[in-house]
């Protein structure tokens, strides 16, 4: 296996340095537009693990907006597998580059939506990952794979909603994916700042469009922004945490390979960051189309949601100020196997302080960017294959979340997930019964 990452920044580097651990593949080109930051993460890779393991490591410039140049990119050093971890408006382009090369492909985000233009927060427009399911019978002629959203959410989610499908439940009334964190970034003198921990380009993205919920007899509809806010209780010490409802690749991806009669996703964002949202959106310093700006040498053309993204600090470089945990995980309501009523939370959780100590990434990069490289390890031995556009809940989870699980020592990753046996929402509501976490 020869893969082109195409991507350094904060999740393309902790692709790197977690891939660096591995001996699955022969060659990994790590690939960006602004070539010194993808030598900059070649070069930490051979400084923590040697000359032999930095050998299998070489930078390149791409522009990911050619597709022409992700085709010769990928043929110029005999890619097998393209990865995509740059943001998901270069999505259309490396997904063609990829195809056009021959290779196999996978991403974390999938192609962008466009709301509907009558009715934005009652019937969905262009969906999340359209342009690319559209393309699943031109890949599974051509016999290759492209395994989309495959991070952690979407990715890992779509991973445990497939096993609950399979080991734990009979019947599903709800998969409801809930992602929160308790996460706090201090400046230089201690005070709390607000630095994101994703790219604010893509967390812009996800939380201001329409919300999208699946619903067994209606299928796809949409919410307003923020909608339907509950008060979600997350594990090992994370706690209570008010998730709302975001639009998500998710909600998109598991009603068409899972049976359940309702699908949504919630994010705990917090009242802090929903307001600023609120506000970029009311100054509409969340749009993408450029603007004309005056500057020293004359008149300018700007993305608003660029200006925004280039005054925030890179989530790439926070993790030394940033403390606390992030939880991803998906809630999983219906009768189980034994035929009584059943409410589980399925969930892993990356701990800051670790991520930084182990892998020098911050963990919700670093959490995101394990799961891609579970899965080309899980294709590259043949624990799973396919052909055409999948989701990762259309593959056996078994053998994704055993080798997440098993010790280092023993050929795995060393990543425990757990499940906690999760009292119902209107228990919930009701302030009754307690919570029970099982490690897998």
């Amino acid at each position: 296996m020869r893969i082109l990452l195409i991507g350094a920044g904060g999740v393309g580097a902790a692709f790197a340095r977690i891939a660096a651990r591995r001996s699955f593949y022969e060659a990994i080109v790590v690939a960006d537009y602004a070539l010194e930051r993808a030598q900059a993460v070649v070069a930490a890779v051979g400084e923590r693990h040697g000359d032999e393991v930095g050998a299998r490591f070489t930078a390149a410039r791409i522009d990911a907006s050619d597709p022409a140049a992700v085709t010769a990119l990928a043929r110029e050093h005999g890619a097998t597998h393209v990865m995509n971890a740059v943001e998901p408006g270069f999505v259309d382009a490396i997904f063609a580059g990829a195809f056009e090369a021959g290779c196999d492909y996978l991403d974390m985000a999938m192609s962008l939506s466009s709301r509907h233009p009558e009715r934005p927060y009652e019937e969905v427009g262009v969906m999340l990952g359209d342009r690319q399911l559209a393309k699943a019978d031109e890949w599974e002629a051509a016999g290759r794979l492209a395994l989309v959203g495959m991070g952690v959410e979407p990715g890992l989610s779509d991973v445990f909603a497939r096993y609950a499908a399979d080991h734990l439940f009979s019947e599903i009334d709800e998969l409801g994916t809930r992602d929160g964190a308790n996460l706090v970034v201090r400046d230089e003198h201690g005070a709390e700042v607000f630095a994101p921990s994703f790219s604010i380009w893509t967390t812009i993205e996800e939380c201001l469009n329409p919300p999208v919920v699946w619903e067994r007899g209606r299928g796809w509809f949409t919410t307003e922004p923020f909608s339907e806010p509950e008060v979600f209780d997350f594990p090992e010490g994370i706690g209570p945490v008010e998730c709302v409802n975001v639009e998500h690749e998710e909600v998109l991806l598991m009603p068409r390979w899972i049976d359940a009669r309702r699908v949504t996703f919630k994010y705990g964002l917090g009242s802090e960051f929903i307001g600023v949202l609120r506000t970029l959106n009311l100054l509409g310093l969340d749009a993408t189309e450029p603007l004309r700006v005056r500057s020293k040498d004359g008149p300018v053309m700007v993305s608003p949601r660029d200006v925004v993204a280039a005054a925030l600090p890179d989530p790439a470089t926070i993790g030394p100020r940033m403390e606390g945990k992030t939880c991803a995980g998906v809630w999983v309501t219906g009768t189980g196997v034994d035929g009584e009523p059943r409410s589980t939370y399925l969930y892993h959780v990356a701990d800051n302080a670790w991520t930084m100590a182990e892998y020098d990434s911050q963990c919700v990069v670093w959490q995101t960017a394990l799961n891609p490289v579970i899965a080309l390890e899980l294709l590259a031995t043949g624990a799973w294959s396919g052909a055409g556009v999948l989701g990762p809940e259309a593959l056996d989870a078994k053998p994704f979340l055993d080798l997440m699980a098993l010790p280092i020592d023993e050929g795995g990753y060393g990543q425990a997930w757990g499940m906690r046996e999760q009292p119902t929402p209107s228990a919930i509501a009701a302030g009754t019964a307690t919570m029970g976490d099982t490690p897998a």
